[in-house]
C-alpha cells in the first residue's frame, strides 16, 4: 500500500466527506480519512491502482482534486501506543487550540491543560479588549477633533466602566466561541490545574501523573517588570489591569515606548487622559527605518503625546495617590508626576512553574524554551509554541507553529517552520505596519538596496480623508527590483499590508506593482504609487495615471 494526501475544493461539511470518502473506497482505497476543514483527503491505494484513478473518483463525485502527494511511511504516525495520550499541551491559547484541532483531525487523542483562564492572552488580555477600546478611542477623538468644515460634533467626558462592561461581553463571547465551544466540537481533554514536568516523559497536575507520546509548551508570555528602583512598590498598571480599569486618569504616565505602550498610551490619551510616553532609546521605533519612526513621531506629537526619549530611570515613587517618576534627561533631572502608571517594558516567557530542567528542556537567556526548525526543543518528545519562545508574538504566528507542530508530532512530516515573512502591526493611528526587510536588515543580508519613500500627501485616499502624516517605503534589490520589504505609517496599513505580504512571499518586483492595477482613493493604491515613486515623481501625475 501506498498512502497519498490530495487537496480538494468543494467540500464544505461532514457530508461531503462522506462522499468523497466513498468515492474513493469504491476504487479500492483504505483508510481514508476525508476533512472538510483542512481541504484534503488522506488513504491508501493498493500498488496496482494509480492516482490517476482518484483524481477521476473525486471529480466524479462532483469535487475537484488538487495537489497530490505520497505521504512518507512514518513509525511515529502510528498513535496511542505510549503513554496516556498521543499529544498532551500545556496552555490553551493560539498555538493550543491550532494544534488540538489539527491532532484530533488526525486521529490523535490529545488532552490540554490550563491553569487559568481558557484561551491564552489574544482573546482575553490582549488583541481582542485593546482592539476594540482603541476602536472606541478613535470615535472619541474624531469626535472631538476632525478635520471638516462645518461639521457640528463633539464629545463629553467618557464613562469608562460601560466601555468595559462591553468590551468584557465581547471578550467572553469570542472566547467560548473560538476556545471553550471548540473543545466538545473536537473532543479533546481539558484539565483545569498547573502542569510541571517531572521526568522527560511524565506531568504531574492536581497531583496526577500524565504520560504522552509528545507534548507541546504553549503556556504564552506575560508582561515583564524593568529593574527601576522602588517600582514594586508603587501601585502599576499592566496591559492587563490598564484595561479592567472604571474612571479615565486624568493623568497617565506610559515606560516603554514599543507597540503596546504606544497603543495604550494612544488609547487613553483618546479617552481623554494626558498621556506621556518615556523610553530609554533616544529614537522612537529603533528597530524600525528612521522614515517610519519620524512619521509616528511625528503623528504622536500632533495629537498631543507627551513624549521623553533617552530617559535613564532612576527611581520611582508614590506620594499618595500620585505616582512619581525620577529620570535624567540629556544630563538633567526631570519628574513626571501622574495619577496612574502603566510598565509596558515587554513580556517574559512563562516558563517558571514548568520545572523544565526536569525534562532536559534548555531555555534561553530570558528563560524562553529553545526550539529547532521543527518547533521540537531539546527533549525530542517536546514541542513549543507562540510566545513562550519569544519569536514574533502574534497570536497568528502562535497558530501557524501549533499547526506545525500537530503535522510534525502526529503525522510525522517533519515541516520546517518558516517566519521568514511575518506581517506586524502596531494598531495606533496612523496605523503601522512592516513586512520583510527593513533598509538595514538588507544591506547587513548583502542586498545592493533600491528604496522609495513616499509621503502620505501625496496618495490621494489620505488628501480626502484630511490626514495626511505618515509614509510608505518599499525596500527593493536594486539589481532584481524584487520587493524586500514593506513599511508603512498610514490609516488602515495593517489592511495593506497583506497584499504587501504576498508581494514580499512570492518574490514580486517593482515592475510587477508597477503594472498592476491598483483601485483609486484607497490606501492599498499607496503601493503601487510607491513603486512608480523609484523613478517618477508621483505628484506631477494625473489621477490614476501610471
Amino acid at each position: 500500500m501506498n498512502k497519498f494526501k490530495i487537496n480538494i475544493h468543494g467540500m464544505t461539511c461532514t457530508g461531503c466527506e462522506e462522499h468523497v470518502a466513498l468515492a474513493l473506497q469504491n476504487i479500492g482505497a483504505n483508510n481514508v480519512e476525508a476533512s472538510f476543514r483542512r481541504g484534503e483527503a488522506v488513504f491508501e491505494l493498493p500498488e496496482n491502482i494509480g492516482v490517476k484513478t482518484a483524481n477521476k473518483a473525486i471529480k466524479e463525485a462532483k469535487y475537484q482534486p488538487g495537489e497530490i502527494e505520497e505521504v512518507p511511511s512514518q513509525e511515529n504516525m502510528v498513535l496511542g501506543n505510549e503513554g496516556d495520550y498521543d499529544l498532551l499541551i500545556i496552555g490553551s491559547g493560539g498555538a493550543a487550540f491550532s494544534a488540538a484541532i489539527k491532532a484530533i483531525e488526525y486521529g490523535a487523542k490529545v488532552v490540554m491543560i490550563e491553569r487559568e483562564t481558557i484561551g491564552g492572552t489574544c482573546v482575553n488580555t490582549g488583541c481582542v479588549p485593546s482592539k476594540t477600546l482603541l476602536r472606541a478611542g478613535k470615535i472619541n477623538h474624531l469626535a472631538k477633533v476632525n478635520p471638516f468644515k462645518g461639521l457640528q460634533i463633539s464629545a463629553g467626558d467618557v464613562e469608562l466602566a460601560p466601555l468595559i462592561r462591553q468590551k468584557n461581553e465581547l471578550v467572553n463571547r469570542l472566547r467560548h466561541q473560538k476556545y471553550i465551544d471548540l473543545i466538545n466540537e473536537y473532543g479533546f481533554d481539558l484539565i483545569k490545574g498547573e502542569a510541571k514536568f517531572i521526568d522527560k516523559n511524565t506531568i504531574e497536575v492536581n497531583g496526577e501523573k500524565l504520560s504522552a507520546k509528545h507534548f507541546l509548551i504553549a503556556t504564552g508570555a506575560s508582561p515583564s517588570l524593568p529593574e527601576i528602583s522602588g517600582l514594586k512598590e508603587v501601585d502599576y498598571l499592566t496591559s492587563t489591569t490598564l484595561l479592567e480599569l472604571k474612571k479615565v486618569p486624568e493623568r497617565l504616565t506610559v515606560i516603554g515606548s514599543g507597540y503596546i505602550g504606544m497603543e495604550l498610551g494612544q488609547l487613553f490619551h483618546n479617552l481623554g487622559s494626558e498621556v506621556t510616553l518615556m523610553q530609554r532609546s533616544e529614537r522612537l521605533l529603533k528597530e524600525y527605518d528612521p522614515e517610519i519612526s519620524e512619521a509616528v513621531e511625528k503623528a504622536l506629537v500632533e495629537q498631543g503625546i507627551n513624549l521623553v526619549k533617552g530617559a535613564t530611570f532612576e527611581w520611582v515613587e508614590q506620594v499618595g495617590g500620585n505616582k512619581k517618576i525620577y529620570v535624567t534627561v540629556n544630563g538633567k533631572k526631570k519628574v513626571v508626576e501622574s495619577e496612574q502608571l502603566l510598565v509596558a517594558t515587554g513580556r517574559k516567557p512563562n516558563t517558571d512553574s514548568l520545572n523544565l530542567s526536569a525534562a532536559g528542556i534548555e531555555v534561553g537567556k530570558r528563560k524562553e524554551i529553545v526550539i529547532n526548525d521543527y518547533a521540537r526543543t531539546s527533549n525530542e518528545k517536546v514541542y513549543a509554541a507562540g510566545d513562550v519562545t519569544l519569536g514574533p508574538q502574534f497570536v497568528y504566528v502562535a497558530a501557524y507553529e501549533g499547526g506545525i507542530v500537530a503535522d510534525n508530532a502526529i503525522r510525522g512530516l517533519n515541516k520546517k517552520l518558516n517566519l521568514s515573512v511575518v506581517p506586524g502591526i502596531t494598531f495606533i493611528n496612523p496605523a503601522i505596519a512592516t513586512v520583510g526587510l527593513t533598509e538595514k536588515q538588507a544591506k547587513e543580508k548583502g542586498y545592493e538596496v533600491k528604496t522609495s519613500v513616499l509621503p502620505l500627501d501625496t496618495i490621494p485616499r489620505a488628501l480626502v480623508n484630511h490626514e495626511t502624516t505618515g509614509v510608505f517605503k518599499l525596500v527593493a534589490d536594486s539589481k532584481t527590483l524584487k520587493v524586500l520589504g514593506v513599511h508603512i505609517v498610514s490609516e488602515n496599513a495593517g489592511d495593506v499590508i497583506y497584499a504587501a505580504t504576498l508581494v514580499v512571499k512570492f518574490g514580486l518586483t517593482v515592475e510587477d506593482l508597477k503594472e498592476s492595477l491598483a483601485p483609486y482613493l484607497t490606501m492599498a493604491e499607496g503601493l503601487k504609487l510607491a513603486a512608480l515613486t523609484f523613478d517618477k515623481d508621483v505628484s506631477k501625475l494625473s489621477c490614476c495615471a501610471g
